[in-house]
């Protein structure tokens, strides 16, 4: 597994819902590209996707903290 490193998400909400553009790299703090994000998802290593919206996804601030404290 990517070894995740620190990283200021602080501006993520305590809890709710972030777009995929504030969990990747340069903006988030995970360093890995989209397309294996998309197959981690797919594979279940990373949490699934919420659909809020017919072209709007988000996963949950919850799940996203526990694998990056899992990862750590």
């Amino acid at each position: 597994m990517t070894k995740i490193p620190k990283s200021n998400n602080d501006a993520w909400p305590e809890n709710g819902f972030v777009r995929l553009t504030s969990i990747l790299a340069p903006n988030g703090p995970l360093p890995i590209s989209r397309s294996s994000w998309w197959a981690g998802v797919a594979s279940g290593r990373y949490p699934k996707s919420v659909k809020l919206g017919p072209r709007i996804t988000a996963w949950r601030v919850e799940e996203l903290r526990a694998l990056i404290d899992t990862a750590r």
